[in-house]
């Protein structure tokens, strides 16, 4: 029961957040002195909306009256669909009714920090510059402006990121159940995340989505293959020339007969390239790029690791790795996973 207030304040939380005009929202005095008091029911305004507004619009053609209909609801329905949780970071997951956007919570603050400090403004101007890019399309950044007793506990998380939800689409698909998702890292890497934690912590489901295994071929013709090639060496440089590690490529595969509609600038990796064995359409996204390197609670960790590696021998880690081994251990996945025709 707890847990279910919990999750209904904080999506009634997140959907106020993102319909609020953060022009007019005005910090005070007594407005901090109230909210300081707040446990689940925090107020969330969005983080540089300008600068969003300007990647929605002018970049990826959302139409901005569309964008704001996915996080209305009617009177007595929910503000938004739990999706999960994966348990180790605290991030929890909510989706748009529509199914149209992903929003995820950034609970720990050398994440949303790095995002902050280090991502933002690069990102932005990546993303203009490579308006098809595989990374994924944040749309949104909501964060408390007061501290409060739900965010100093811990109890309710402060800083949330919108994104494109690659699975657009798949509801109203009558082979949505045929959809297959794949979340893939470089499969040789030990990840302190889940192994340093007994199995009896956490359930078979979180641990069977932590990391997926692609026992199979993305089948592409050659001209697809250059393009996807391409976008992802850049963005894998991008996200190293930041110091990322720990991304993931999420890869969707949809029955090849289905026309799932997405919304916005329609690239080619979201709206579905035909496999050249015409048996699937594919959708890829680069995600969960948050971990910064040089950011003091990650370096801190990897010393706790590294000691661990020491006596458990559990080989190259993904937090310990530079950035550039870890993107050149992607792009070896990625290559060794695609049969050009």
């Amino acid at each position: 029961m707890g847990s279910s207030r919990r999750e209904k304040a904080l999506t009634k939380s997140i959907q106020a957040g993102l319909l609020r005009d953060p022009d007019r929202f005005k910090k005070t005095a007594w407005g901090r002195f109230i909210a300081f008091f707040t446990v689940r029911r925090i107020k969330l305004v969005r983080f540089e909306s300008e600068l969003f507004m300007k990647l929605r619009r002018e970049v990826w053609s959302f139409n901005e009256d569309d964008y704001q209909a996915s996080f209305r609801t009617s009177s007595g329905q929910k503000a938004l669909k739990a999706v999960g949780d994966l348990g180790y970071s605290g991030s929890s997951f909510f989706s748009t009714l529509d199914g149209c956007f992903v929003i995820k919570s950034i609970p720990r603050r050398f994440e949303y920090s790095f995002f902050e400090a280090d991502l933002l403004e690069p990102y932005y101007t990546y993303m203009r510059e490579n308006p098809d890019s595989t990374i994924v399309w944040i749309t949104d950044y909501i964060v408390a402006p007061y501290k409060t007793l739900g965010t100093i506990f811990g109890c309710t998380p402060a800083h949330h990121i919108v994104m494109e939800n690659i699975l657009c689409g798949q509801a109203d698909d009558p082979n949505g159940q045929k959809w297959e998702t794949y979340d893939l890292k470089p499969i040789d890497y030990f990840y302190p995340e889940r192994d340093l934690l007994p199995e009896s912590l956490v359930s078979e489901d979180t641990l069977s989505r932590l990391a997926d295994t692609f026992d199979d071929k993305v089948h592409l013709w050659r001209k697809d293959y250059v393009t996807f090639w391409e976008s992802v060496k850049a963005d894998t440089k991008f996200l190293q020339d930041a110091n990322a590690v720990d991304y993931s490529l999420f890869l969707v595969r949809i029955p090849a007969s289905s026309s799932p509609a997405v919304l916005g600038r329609q690239s080619p990796w979201r709206v579905g390239i035909p496999s050249a064995d015409g048996k699937w359409k594919y959708r890829a996204v680069l995600l969960d790029f948050f971990w910064g390197r040089h950011k003091l609670q990650a370096q801190a960790m990897s010393g706790v690791v590294q000691t661990f590696n020491v006596v458990g021998r559990q080989g190259p880690m993904s937090i310990t790795t530079t950035a550039s081994e870890y993107r050149r251990n992607f792009l070896k996945m990625i290559d060794e996973m695609i049969k050009v025709h």
